[in-house]
């Protein structure tokens, strides 16, 4: 049964402060940046100094009714949302027995009339992904929010007069007057903390980002007020201590099972993105336990072999796992698929497409992104549009239940942790950052170090490892996959939807032992809970990634491509790096590997064709 529910799409407005009425035409061009993040339908609407906009991607409620900007005349109240209320339903129910009334099946109405019943603190009783604008006409007050893990995005520009707002970067920049000089510190982030930009920095001094769970309000003459609303915390709770290794996988399943059911909220079909491995492969498995047969999607590249297999080897002394002699990467999904009869598409691609299509994937970025998966994700995007709007999507059970190679030496860690962490964490250290960056681009001190210290140094986590976890959950997962799983989605109309990142999931994941979590290689936990479903060939298969060639080691099409971008004039005027650095990568494109196996040029070139793209 299709349930009611989702808004997804994007939004954007403008608050001015200096009298000069809204900024109308501004958020038009705004909005029109955002229309394939809603290819549905859009429009625009002013108030006094407030202007809000909107694209739609209609997955629920196909009628008018839940169109927006949505404006309630009787309660005073306007909203433009991005996102989808999971617990809609409870609300609405709840609401009505207030008093409350209903014109619409959506969400957004629901949003909405939370907001009037219950205050800005509302978003605590919100399940789902979420950003959102709410505007009180009498007041003038607006309401800025994002769901507690960051899964949906929202920008922010402060300009001279105005704040203006939106669901990506360069849909602020279309609406012009944005100042786009390099932020040094975001740089030095990108450089350093393997292209994460932690929240609010952007790599751009004028834009930044509403960090995840987290509350902006702003009155009429441009005051702000910031409230962080949630607060996991990584270390054991008194109702757990005397659950068993057993009862905490049944709670883990249990959870999931929950998280999963909830995220087929739509009135359109909901398909699973299938790698094959554990988390997918999971999902798929509670689907079908659900009773539901959906659409199945995996993604490989033809003549890839040679790419693959250099990638594997580095990845494979970082990680040191055995070596999975068969590298087809259609093998588990092909076995999953079959196992529970889903209506199953193989998506093999020429390799060739990945480099023709790399233009458009960062395009499609509203920050500059590095990941050995993007550009793929972007044409499995494409290729999946063509049958659902919606699907799910394993990311994030990496994050959370401990399943990557830096974690298990963490918990002997007697200290922070900090400096094991960025040891193998981190792409470079500052005195190798000091001999890439121009000297007017270096910021002082180390602030990507810092920040880590600042990090682990916060209360609520009792162990390294927790440390561990909750900076990867709460900042490198929100700022990196994330990022690029709804951008790369979102550009073809698609939905991802990620059922290991309810909050309630989480916060039970960051409450388990340790021990439990890095256990059978990692996410011990959730493979025990998994053995219920799944057969031990995809529970304890080697980790796999995204089976993308081209830029680890770099072929000549990709290095003339990059040649051209930092050797341009916009790259030599813009000066972010030193030209004998530049120059040595370029004579030896392959020589210099990050140590999570990220080609050095790649990801220099990356920053400078999406500065290029966009700037």
């Amino acid at each position: 049964e299709l349930q009611r529910g989702a808004t997804v799409c994007g939004l954007a407005g403008s608050l001015s402060f200096d009298g000069r009425g809204p900024e109308r035409d501004l958020v038009e061009r705004m909005v029109a940046a955002l229309e394939r993040r809603g290819p549905d339908g859009g429009g625009a609407w002013a108030h006094g100094p407030l202007a809000l906009g909107h694209r739609r991607l209609k997955v629920i409620d196909l009628s008018d009714a839940g169109a927006q900007p949505m404006v309630d005349d009787e309660l005073r109240l306007a909203v433009v949302f991005n996102g989808c209320l999971y617990n809609y339903a409870d609300l609405r129910s709840e609401l009505r027995e207030c008093g409350y009334s209903f014109r619409s099946q959506s969400d957004t109405e629901v949003l909405l009339k939370a907001y009037h019943r219950w205050g800005a603190g509302f978003v605590e009783r919100l399940n789902g992904m979420f950003a959102f604008c709410i505007a009180e006409l009498e007041s003038g007050r607006i309401v800025l929010g994002r769901d507690r893990l960051g899964i949906k995005p929202l920008y922010i520009a402060r300009t001279p007069g105005a704040l203006r707002f939106a669901s990506s970067l360069p849909a602020l920049l279309a609406g012009g007057g944005i100042d786009t000089e390099i932020d040094d510190v975001a740089l030095h982030h990108y450089l350093t903390f393997h292209s994460v930009v932690p929240a609010p920095r952007t790599i751009l001094r004028g834009v930044s980002r509403l960090p995840a769970a987290t509350v902006l309000t702003v009155e009429p003459d441009g005051s702000e007020a910031v409230t962080e609303y949630w607060h996991p915390r990584f270390a054991r709770r008194d109702e757990d201590v005397a659950m068993d290794a057993d009862e905490w996988s049944e709670a883990v399943l249990d959870c999931l099972r929950t998280s999963v059911r909830r995220r087929l909220t739509a009135d359109v079909p909901v398909g699973v993105l299938l790698s094959g491995g554990l988390d997918s492969s999971l999902i798929v498995a509670l689907l079908a336990e659900a009773g539901r047969r959906p659409q199945t999607f995996s993604i490989g590249f033809e003549t890839a072999g040679l790419a693959r297999r250099t990638a594997r080897r580095v990845r494979n002394a970082i990680i040191r796992k055995p070596r999975d002699a068969a590298w087809d990467e259609f093998r588990y999904s092909d076995e999953i698929a079959r196992r529970f009869q889903t209506d199953h598409h193989r998506i093999r691609l020429p390799a060739r497409r990945l480099f023709d299509a790399l233009p458009d994937a960062v395009a499609a970025m509203s920050e500059p992104m590095l990941s050995m998966d993007i550009v793929a994700w972007f044409l499995l995007s494409q290729e999946v549009s063509a049958h659902v709007k919606v699907v799910q999507s394993g990311q994030g059970a990496d994050e959370i239940f401990g399943g990557y190679h830096w974690y298990p030496p963490l918990l002997a860690e007697r200290g922070t942790g900090a400096a094991a962490y960025a040891s193998v964490f981190f792409d470079r250290s500052h005195a190798a950052l000091e001999a890439l960056l121009t000297p007017e681009h270096l910021p002082p001190g180390d602030p990507s170090g810092e920040f880590v210290e600042r990090h682990f140094a916060q209360p609520g986590a009792d162990t390294a490892l927790g440390r561990a976890l909750r900076i990867d959950t709460r900042c490198m997962l929100t700022d990196d996959p994330l990022k690029r799983v709804d951008n790369m989605t979102m550009a073809w109309g698609v939905e991802a939807r990620l059922p290991f990142l309810d909050h309630e999931l989480v916060e039970l994941a960051a409450a388990c032992p340790p021990q439990l979590k890095i256990a059978y290689g990692g996410k011990g936990v959730l493979k025990q809970a998994a053995r219920q479903l799944l057969p031990a060939t995809v529970i304890d298969r080697p980790k796999g990634y995204f089976p993308v060639p081209g830029l680890t080691r770099l072929g000549p099409h990709y290095v003339e491509l990059f040649r051209e971008a930092l050797e341009s004039g916009a790259a030599r005027t813009r000066g972010l790096f030193r030209r004998d650095s530049v120059d040595r990568l370029l004579a030896d494109p392959n020589a210099e590997l990050t140590p999570m196996g990220i080609n050095l040029l790649s990801q220099i070139a990356l920053l400078e064709l999406w500065l290029q793209a966009h700037v």
